[in-house]
């Protein structure tokens, strides 16, 4: 999804200056095609940025938007982050990379495991296992459309197009 960054001088330099901030020690001032997907920023630091430091999300953020599905990201994967939280980016981007986020266990199905730790994430442990459990049951009652308890990256998208469609009346 990274665009190229030769189109958009000026973005690549605040962005590039933006990444290099998180860790000045390994990022270089000049970066190479082959450095921005290979200098890796720790997960830790990118998790301390402003944005992301009180988002009860920011760990799963960073391992969705990680080649090496870590956390730790190159400068491509900062600048598709960037671009997928940008007022800009197309809705589908937005709910593939919602889907990647929640589904914990990376399977490529959002299920009861995936709700719980949803919700443990979210609640912050103020929620008993039980009022955890008592919701997963709820969610899994009215949005499972075919009893099997477990959606699919396609089956999400196409509930969330049912969703957004414009009512006629």
């Amino acid at each position: 999804m990274t665009f190229q960054l030769r189109q958009f001088p000026v973005i690549g330099r605040t962005v590039h200056k933006r990444f290099r901030e998180l860790r000045p020690d390994l990022v270089p001032r000049q970066m190479t095609e082959g450095q921005a997907s290979t200098v890796r920023v720790p997960r830790d630091c990118i998790e301390k940025m402003p944005e992301l430091k009180e988002n009860p999300f920011r760990r799963r953020i960073c391992e969705a938007f990680s080649r090496d599905g870590q956390g730790n990201l190159s400068f491509e994967d900062f600048l598709d982050a960037l671009s997928v939280f940008s007022e800009q980016a197309p809705r589908d981007i937005k709910v593939f990379y919602a889907f990647k986020i929640y589904d914990f266990d990376q399977d490529g199905f959002i299920g009861r495991n995936d709700l719980l730790a949803c919700l443990t994430t979210m609640t912050r442990n103020e929620l008993s296992p039980e009022e955890h459990q008592q919701i997963a049951d709820k969610v899994m009652e009215e949005a499972d459309v075919d009893g099997d308890e477990l959606w699919d990256r396609p089956l999400v998208i196409s509930g969330y197009k049912a969703i957004l469609r414009p009512v006629k009346f």
